[in-house]
């Protein structure tokens, strides 16, 4: 697992494998195989156990899925039958079981290639192998179909029937290899299926805390409606946890009940994409997608639902320059976007601060909450998905860049993500460009390093980025396409956009499967440390010694760089501009 597990961990494992291998025993299917926290495909989340073997009735290949609780007692939060109050979690509801292995099956039934279009070859079954009274049975109203079953302790028998009906150790080694070497199906991109999601929500999977969160809202909502009352939720993860999956599907379900809802953020590229794609299939759909500092005259409470989207881009105030000045105030965007709506959801990430001014932290919001008596509820996930599920290496990048205590450190290895140092742009851009012509998407970005001019007469793009004898434009800049140049909210997700250098204003949000990063003399490493170079920046927000400070520029330098490390699904090219910089990461990635 590429980690030491917690204390927690082993004594979980000791109690409930011995139980489940007591089972097997007994039902005679010592025989399967049994897969040990199964890792979920482009995801760090991991199944408790999958049994492998062959159908008893079919012959073919037929896999359980195993979700195994140590609890004796549980009881509905608030009367919801999905979220669940246990003793051992204290007062934050966790998701029911069921949902829980339901969901895991689903995930797999959506990636792994050879289940796809299958029938009758996975199930899933919650098992409280300790619980053996009627302190459970609330659980038990909770609905159950193939992918979700339910047994305690006290239906152990038919635990052991249910198990016997599913496999046979018949070819049981076989079928455990064909699970485990399957090729795993493409993520589906979040922008590409943004429309559907309005009308369906069917595409995405919510997982474990995703799927509470999500529940949690509906939950708030549902009271909000039968009374006078409002609340908060936060919903807290790094890069690729989810948040945004979180956020359409939400807005697909609200939309479904005849929920009043809006979904802001304050990216500009973002905003534009969704408003793109989601116009485009369902026109009345892109007005849902809003920015933050259009809520100054919102009606206190005109939306039962307001979604903040990269709620950590929330600024001061709303004002600018081009703010009527009828409009301008003191007031605080974190009260504007909290009065907008009866449950306003925040879902943010502080390690994505980038700009000066930015202020969406939980401290912040939970202070403006609580000053205004509102109940507030905090999620957090987890689970990663971006870098092909890989939390090794999120980890990685947090230790490289002094995110983290404890790096930098040498890069191990996961099967599930590739990183590697390259010699030079050309080097990175002539790898991308091999994944390009296997139809998998690919784009390079960089540190705001080099001059940004605008297109020149005739349309073409000035190559400002220059790095010896290799040079490229930025993206565009504008809102309009110019020559084969996508517009610069659609940079990282129209096909165009390769043969530009992205940033982070374009970047943050995104996701490609194939990564190139060039990190400028901003952030360079000298003997034991990174040394932040100001001068080398050529960020406009950041010229403001008075308002940004040296420390702040350090900090929000390294959250760039974090961001654009981030973005690839399957891997990611490094190359550093500085010598002695590029000398270092070719020491830890060998």
């Amino acid at each position: 697992m590429s980690r030491s597990p917690s204390a927690s961990e082993v004594r979980s494992w000791d109690a409930s494998l011995g139980a489940l291998a007591a089972d097997l025993a007994q039902a005679d299917l010592q025989g399967v195989e049994v897969l040990l926290e199964y890792q979920l495909p482009l995801s760090s989340k991991r199944i408790d156990v999958v049994l492998a073997g062959q159908h008893p009735r079919t012959g073919g290949p037929s896999y359980v899925v195993v979700e195994l609780k140590q609890w004796t007692a549980a009881t509905l939060f608030e009367g919801d039958p999905e979220l669940i109050l246990q003793p051992s979690y204290g007062p934050r509801p966790v998701l029911h079981p069921v949902a829980q292995v339901r969901a895991y099956g689903e995930y797999l039934l959506d990636f792994v290639t050879v289940l796809h279009g299958t029938t009758d070859v996975l199930s899933g079954a919650a098992y409280l192998h300790n619980a053996t009274d009627e302190r459970v049975d609330v659980l038990r109203s909770y609905p159950q179909d193939e992918l979700g079953r339910l047994f305690t302790g006290r239906d152990r028998g038919d635990f052991l029937t249910y198990l016997q009906s599913r496999l046979s150790p018949v070819n049981a080694a076989v079928h455990a290899d064909r699970l485990l070497r399957s090729p795993h199906a493409p993520s589906k991109q979040l922008l590409r299926v943004a429309a559907e999601e309005m009308r369906t929500r069917e595409q995405f999977v919510l997982l474990d805390e995703q799927r509470v969160a999500f529940d949690l809202v509906l939950h708030e909502v549902e009271k909000a409606r039968r009374g006078d009352h409002k609340s908060v939720v936060i919903v807290a993860g790094g890069p690729g946890s989810g948040k945004s999956v979180i956020a359409l599907s939400l807005l697909g379900e609200l939309g479904r009940r005849g929920i009043s809802a809006a979904h802001a953020t304050g990216s500009r590229s973002f905003t534009q994409t969704l408003r793109k794609v989601a116009g485009h299939r369902a026109p009345r759909t892109a007005a849902l997608f809003r920015y933050f500092n259009q809520f100054m005259e919102a009606d206190r409470n005109g939306l039962d639902v307001l979604i903040a989207d990269e709620a950590h881009r929330i600024r001061e105030t709303s004002a600018n320059r081009w703010t009527k000045a009828e409009l301008r105030s003191d007031r605080r965007q974190i009260d504007e976007l909290i009065d907008a709506a009866r449950v306003p959801v925040f879902l943010l990430d502080q390690n994505q601060v980038v700009r000066p001014g930015e202020m969406g932290t939980i401290e912040d919001i939970e202070k403006h909450a609580r000053e205004k008596g509102l109940d507030v509820h905090h999620i957090d996930l987890s689970t990663q998905y971006r870098s092909g599920g890989s939390a090794q290496y999120i980890d990685w990048v947090e230790k490289l860049l002094g995110l983290q205590a404890g790096g930098p450190v040498a890069w191990t290895g996961d099967e599930r993500f590739d990183v590697r140092t390259a010699p030079s742009p050309s080097a990175i851009e002539q790898a991308l460009a091999e994944k390009l012509a296997a139809k998998e998407n690919a784009r390079i970005a960089a540190g705001y390093c080099w001059p940004w001019s605008d297109p020149q007469k005739d349309g073409s793009l000035v190559p400002d980025v220059r790095i010896g004898d290799w040079s490229r434009p930025w993206n565009l800049k504008g809102d309009r396409s110019v020559g084969d140049a996508p517009p610069a909210a659609l940079w990282a997700s129209d096909e165009r956009g390769f043969g530009q250098v992205g940033c982070v204003y374009t970047a943050q949000g995104f996701e490609y499967e194939w990564n190139g990063v060039l990190m400028g003399p901003d952030l360079v490493w000298r003997t034991d440390r990174w040394i932040a170079v100001r001068s080398a920046n050529r960020d406009p927000d950041f010229r403001s010694v008075t308002k940004v400070s040296d420390a702040d520029f350090d900090l929000l330098v390294r959250n760039v760089y974090k961001v654009l490390l981030t973005r690839g699904l399957r891997g990611v090219y490094l190359h550093s501009t500085d010598a002695e910089t590029q000398q270092k990461l070719e020491s830890l990635v060998t």
